[in-house]
């Protein structure tokens, strides 16, 4: 047998954009076994397990629906309160989780960087997974929502491009990643910086139509979520699922334009950080 069919050649990256997306492939089993990693990290030695996946954005849900539904009477474009507020928080809770989960990545993982060899691009895939699995459960607490209320007679009701709904999970991952990379690479040598994004992240939520409609912002304040990558997506799905948002193609091209840069930007970041991390962490 000669050297080629069983020796691997490791080389440093030396160009700024090298993704190496060979072995990325060559290593998918890995993935996987993060992602399960990731599942029994979190919920190990707890009662309730993946039920914690729906009881959160439940009892936020609630939360929302009194103070912002019944308090402030802001409207809700004739979505019902629970689909609503529930979706919102759904989707919101998605983008953080990959935005987090990439934003500690070396940090997180430094101690399994600096002892073997893997494509480290395959450790924010797997928690993109991770929290792909999580909204999907949330999902299918939703559609019993909406089955609940179309019985009831709800004028909320899907259209077709609802279906497209897989190409919103990959924008919002696409677009949490992406941020959550740069702010790893900022992070590993400034620590302080990571209290700083958790709270800026805080108050983003309320420039993101989480808790209201589009609709209901005043003329003077819409450049605030037009800005907002995250704001498209969201009033997406509320139009292609109950038939009420407003979007428009231009917010739409300035959402993924700005994932775009943030992904490109961001790998970058995480192929130059990855050289010389050790040093630092």
């Amino acid at each position: 047998m000669s050297g080629k069919d069983w020796s691997l050649v490791i080389n440093p990256k030396r160009k700024l954009f090298d993704l190496q997306l060979r072995d990325v492939i060559r290593y998918r089993d890995l993935i996987f076994l993060f992602v399960q990693r990731d599942f029994a990290v979190q919920y190990k030695q707890t009662i309730l397990g993946p039920l914690w996946y729906v009881i959160n954005p439940v009892f936020s849900t609630i939360m929302y629906s009194f103070v912002f539904g019944n308090l402030a009477k802001i409207g809700t474009d004739g979505i019902p309160f629970l689909l609503f507020y529930y979706s919102g928080t759904m989707l919101w809770t998605y983008f953080t989780s990959c935005f987090s989960s990439a934003s500690d990545l070396f940090i997180t993982n430094a101690n399994l960087f600096n002892k073997v060899y893997f494509p480290r691009l395959t450790v924010p895939i797997s928690n993109v997974f991770s929290n792909g699995i999580k909204i999907l459960i949330q999902l299918a607490l939703l559609i019993v929502f909406f089955i609940y209320y179309i019985i009831n007679g709800t004028n909320s009701l899907p259209s077709w491009l609802a279906f497209a709904f897989p190409a919103l999970l990959i924008w919002l991952a696409a677009l949490g990643t992406g941020m959550g990379m740069i702010v790893s690479a900022l992070t590993t040598k400034y620590r302080d910086l990571k209290q700083l994004v958790a709270f800026a992240l805080g108050l983003a939520m309320y420039i993101t139509p989480v808790v209201y409609p589009l609709s209901r912002i005043p003329d003077r304040f819409v450049w605030l979520v037009f800005v907002n990558p995250v704001s498209a997506p969201i009033e997406l799905f509320r139009l292609w699922f109950f038939g009420a948002g407003s979007v428009s193609p231009l917010m739409i091209l300035v959402s993924l334009g700005m994932t775009v840069a943030f992904v490109l930007l961001g790998l970058i970041l995480f192929n130059q950080n990855e050289r010389n991390f050790v040093d630092v962490v």
